[in-house]
């Protein structure tokens, strides 16, 4: 495996536990002043500015070399990794119906999860750009 794949996954690695933070200071601080809508939109947002945070961090300090397919696989990698945690986590650990965690991919509902399925399957490529 590349060097660069086991980077990759080193920072998912970060990230999750970066979203578990994050979830737990809108569960716990802020999402009890508003609207659980509300406070799942900026959740998602903060979410999502970490993110690309870690992005330019990680493309800007390593010293591995990588191409554009490593970065469009490593896009797909995150996205696959963060989908079966989700629903394997959110599920089979948390407890929650199928049915709560499909809803949180409903934009015309004003959720905006699948932003931050987006974000990690376009900013490696988008990112990893930059620094090339």
């Amino acid at each position: 495996m590349k060097e660069i794949y086991l980077q990759a996954l080193g920072i998912w690695i970060v990230m999750v536990f970066l979203a578990i933070i994050n979830g737990t200071l809108r569960n716990n601080v802020y999402g009890p002043k508003m609207t659980e809508l509300l406070a799942h939109q900026l959740s998602t947002v903060i979410y999502i500015a970490i993110f690309i945070l870690m992005l330019f961090l990680f493309f800007s300090r390593t010293s591995t070399p990588y191409s554009q397919k490593d970065l469009v696989m490593i896009g797909i990698l995150w996205l696959f990794l963060t989908i079966m945690f989700e629903f394997g986590f959110g599920h089979y650990i948390m407890g929650h119906p199928w049915s709560r965690l499909l809803n949180d991919y409903d934009l015309f509902q004003g959720r905006l999860w699948m932003l931050v399925l987006i974000t990690e399957l376009t900013g490696p490529y988008l990112i990893g750009r930059i620094f090339q």
